[in-house]
């Protein structure tokens, strides 16, 4: 089986990458949408990049109050928008992943139904129209694609393999391989589409169920996270006296160590709240 392709999610080494990534028309192949890219338009960058420079300038005049450090952690603040592009790559598979398993059942009830392979795809495009009716839905697309494929005379098989290169969706690439299999060797692709529909239909519903488990904690993260940077903010306003000393000579080292430990923890908790399935 092919696994998915994961140039999303990779550490902060990519980071100076991701930032230029950003800037660069998304990749395609043949001229098709690369599932794996995604290109923040001008108003998306500068309201990212305004609110990531202004949340870190903020939290460095908290803990700081030094015009340097604004300035230094403010740039770090550049980095949100390669976050947010990320997450929007993200919800941007997660939906096709779903409507992919839509597709499936279209499939496996036209080929039930006695269809041919050729004709069960063009059914199903029917089928997907009346369920998503939006003109922007990302199945109806792809599949269009995949027909206009058939029609200049490649192969089922062709056209779904270029699919999932194009999907980075682990479902979709095994299911392409099977699918290729069982077209050469003449499997049953009823059963197969059947099964990989019940598959599929498993691990969104598993993905869901821990989604609605962690979602809770996930804002007592947050909030966790946000408390100490509240505290202090409140403090120092409040008691500018008492406060004094942590802004200058060892008192900045500790305000240093505070907030280094403060990030590893948001690190740690978004990789412990991140569950694959």
């Amino acid at each position: 089986m092919r696994s998915e392709v994961k140039s999303v999610g990779r550490p902060s080494l990519r980071f100076g990458t991701e930032l230029i990534d950003i800037y660069k028309r998304s990749p395609h192949t043949d001229g098709l949408t690369d599932y794996n890219a995604y290109r923040l338009n001008r108003s998306e960058l500068l309201i990212s990049l305004a609110a990531g420079c202004t949340v870190m300038g903020g939290i460095a005049f908290v803990f700081f109050k030094s015009f340097w450090a604004i300035v230094l952690l403010s740039a770090f603040g550049c980095y949100y928008p390669a976050l947010r592009r990320r997450r929007l790559i993200e919800k941007r598979k997660a939906q096709l992943k779903l409507q992919f398993k839509q597709l499936l059942s279209a499939l496996s009830s036209s080929l039930s139904a006695g269809r041919s392979v050729e004709s069960a795809f063009r059914e199903a495009l029917n089928d997907l129209k009346l369920l998503y009716p939006g003109s922007g839905t990302m199945i109806v697309k792809e599949l269009e694609i995949l027909l206009h494929r058939l029609d200049n005379g490649e192969t089922v098989e062709s056209a779904l393999m270029q699919f999932s290169k194009r999907a980075h969706v682990e479902d979709i690439a095994q299911f392409a391989d099977v699918f290729v299999i069982c077209k050469r060797t003449g499997g049953n692709l009823v059963q197969v589409i059947r099964r990989t529909a019940g598959l599929i239909q498993d691990k969104l519903d598993i993905e869901q169920d821990i989604q609605v488990q962690i979602a809770q904690k996930k804002f007592e993260s947050k909030v966790l996270i946000l408390a100490p940077v509240v505290m202090v903010a409140v403090l120092s306003s409040s008691s500018p006296d008492y406060m004094e000393p942590l802004y200058a000579g060892a008192g900045r080292l500790l305000m240093l160590g505070a907030l280094t430990v403060l990030a590893a923890c948001y690190r740690l908790t978004q990789k412990i709240m991140n569950i694959p399935v």
